[in-house]
C-alpha cells in the first residue's frame, strides 16, 4: 500500500467518515490543544471535519426549542442519514457493517457530533445504540448472532436499546427482579425495567435478567429481544429535565419467550457483558459532552466579545474573562482525561480508574460550564436557548453510567481505600482480572444510557 494509512472507500450521501481505518492500523495519538479543529492530524482530523459538518447540517433541523415535542418520525429520518454516514455502527468491524474504529478515533467522532449537533439527546441516543448495545454484541455474541444482528443495526435500518435498569435496581445493579426461567429451548422473562433509553423507537432489547436470583456477579443473563414479541411491551415515554431528543420509557415483561439461541454471552455472563459495555460508555459516549461543551464555550465568547455594558465588551470585565477561562480550564482538563481512557480502552487494558476518572471529570465539567454560560447571558440564559438547554442536557451525565458518588467508590476501592468487612482497616484492591474487580465496575445508576437511563 506504498506505505499509506489502510481504509476502506466509505459510502453514503456525504462520503461517510473518509478513510476509515481497518483493523490493525495504528491508533492516533491523543489531540493536542486548540480551538481549531479538533487538535488531530491527517485522516481522523479530516473524518471530524465531515462529521462536523454533517450533524451541523442535518441533526439539528427539529432536535431544539422550536420543536419541543419528540418526532418520531423525524428521529427516524435522522437516525437513517447518521447511518448512512458511518456514525450508529461507528466500532463495530467492518466484516459486519460497522467502521471499524479504535476507542479513541470513535471518541473524536462523538465529539465532533456532539459539537455539530444542538439536539444533544440525538447525539446521546447513537452513543447509547453502539457502545451500550452493538459492542456487547461485538464483543460477546456469536458469529451466527453477530451476522444477523449488527448489520441492519450499523446501516440505521434499525435501533437498540440496553435494558437493565429497574425500579428496585439501579446502583445496585446486581439485585435485578426481572426473571428469566428456563424452559426447554427458551427462557421466560417476567419483569420490568425503567430508565430505557431509545425504547419507544426500539427494534431490538438487550435486557439483562437474573437467572440464578441471589447469584450475585452470575447469576445474570443478558438476552437479545425483538420489538414486538409476545409479552413484551413499552410503556410511554418520558417527559425529561434534558436529554429531551433522547426517547426514554419502561420496557415491561410478562412471560415473554426468548430462544436460547438469542442468550448474548452464556447463562451468567451478564454481568460481564454489562461491565464491558460500561467500559465503552464511560469513555467514548462521553465524547459527544466534549462536542457540545466546545459549541456552548465558542458561542460564549463571540457572546461576551459582542454584549457591551458600561461602554465596553462584558469580556473585558475581569470577572467575564476568568469565567470564561475557567470554562477552558476544566474542558481541556476532561478531554486530556477522556483521550487518555480512550487510548488505555484501544490497547486492551483493563483499567478501571481511567474510565471511572474521564467520566467523573467530564460529567463535573459539563454541568459547571453550563451554569457559567447561563451566568454569563445574565438574562438571556433565563429563556429557551442553547445555553440552558446545555445545562439540562449537562445535568443527567453526572447520573447515568453510574452515578458521580459510584464513580469515587470505584476509583477509591481500585486505588485500595474500601474498608473490610465490619468496617476495620483497609482491604486490598482486587486485581482486574478476578470477578470481585469486574463486579466492582457494574454499579450503576436508575438513569444509565447502557440501560437506556436517562432522567
Amino acid at each position: 500500500m506504498n506505505g499509506e494509512t489502510p481504509h476502506r472507500e466509505a459510502t453514503g450521501p456525504d462520503a461517510s467518515l473518509p478513510g476509515t481505518p481497518l483493523p490493525g492500523t495504528p491508533v492516533p495519538d491523543v489531540p493536542g490543544f486548540g480551538a481549531s479543529g479538533f487538535g488531530f492530524e491527517g485522516e481522523c482530523e479530516e473524518m471530524c471535519a465531515t462529521v462536523l459538518a454533517f450533524a451541523r447540517r442535518e441533526l439539528t433541523a427539529r432536535g431544539r426549542a422550536e420543536h419541543p415535542a419528540f418526532d418520531a418520525g423525524d428521529f427516524r429520518r435522522r437516525w437513517r442519514l447518521a447511518g448512512a454516514q458511518g456514525l450508529v455502527g461507528g466500532t463495530v468491524p467492518v466484516d459486519y457493517g460497522g467502521s471499524g474504529l479504535d476507542a479513541v478515533t470513535a471518541s473524536a467522532v462523538m465529539e465532533a457530533l456532539g459539537r455539530g449537533t444542538e439536539d444533544t439527546g440525538f447525539a446521546f441516543s447513537v452513543a447509547a445504540h453502539l457502545f451500550a448495545s452493538l459492542m456487547p454484541i461485538t464483543e460477546f455474541g456469536t458469529e451466527e448472532q453477530k451476522r444477523a444482528w449488527l448489520p441492519a443495526l450499523c446501516s440505521g435500518e434499525r435501533i437498540a436499546a440496553h435494558g437493565i435498569t429497574e425500579p428496585e435496581a439501579g446502583s445496585d445493579a446486581l439485585r435485578l427482579r426481572t426473571r428469566a426461567e428456563r424452559k426447554g429451548d427458551t427462557y421466560v422473562l417476567n419483569g420490568a425495567k425503567c430508565f430505557t433509553t431509545n425504547a419507544p423507537v426500539a427494534d431490538v432489547f438487550l435486557v439483562q435478567a437474573a437467572t440464578e436470583p441471589g447469584g450475585g456477579f452470575f447469576g445474570l443473563t443478558a438476552f437479545l429481544v425483538e420489538a414486538g414479541t409476545p409479552g413484551l411491551r413499552v410503556g410511554a415515554p418520558y417527559d425529561k429535565l434534558g436529554l429531551r431528543g433522547s426517547p426514554t420509557a419502561d420496557v415491561h415483561f410478562d412471560g415473554c419467550e426468548v430462544p436460547a439461541s438469542q442468550v448474548l454471552g452464556a447463562e451468567g455472563a451478564g454481568a460481564a457483558v454489562f461491565s464491558a459495555s460500561m467500559k465503552w460508555e464511560r469513555v467514548c459516549l462521553f465524547a459527544v459532552y466534549l462536542g457540545a461543551m466546545r459549541r456552548v464555550l465558542d458561542s460564549t465568547t463571540r457572546y461576551a466579545g459582542e454584549r457591551e455594558q458600561f461602554g465596553s465588551p462584558i469580556g473585558g470585565f475581569q470577572a467575564v474573562g476568568h469565567r470564561i477561562v475557567d470554562m477552558t480550564l476544566r474542558l481541556e482538563g476532561a478531554r486530556s482525561l477522556l483521550y487518555r481512557a480512550a487510548r488505555e480502552l484501544a490497547r486492551g487494558s483493563e483499567d478501571e480508574i481511567a474510565p471511572a476518572l474521564a467520566k467523573l471529570a467530564v460529567s463535573e465539567a459539563a454541568v459547571q460550564l453550563g451554569l457559567d454560560a447561563v451566568q454569563i447571558r445574565g438574562g438571556l440564559g433565563m429563556v429557551a436557548g442553547e445555553a440552558e438547554a446545555f445545562l439540562r442536557d449537562a445535568l443527567p451525565s453526572r447520573v447515568f453510567s453510574g452515578t458521580n458518588d459510584i464513580q469515587r467508590n470505584n476509583i477509591a476501592r481500585a486505588l485500595g481505600l474500601g474498608r473490610a468487612p465490619g468496617g476495620r482497616g483497609r482491604r486490598p484492591a482486587p486485581s482486574a482480572s478476578s470477578p470481585a474487580s469486574t463486579a466492582s465496575a457494574a454499579p450503576t445508576t436508575p438513569t444509565t444510557p447502557t440501560e437506556g437511563n436517562t432522567p
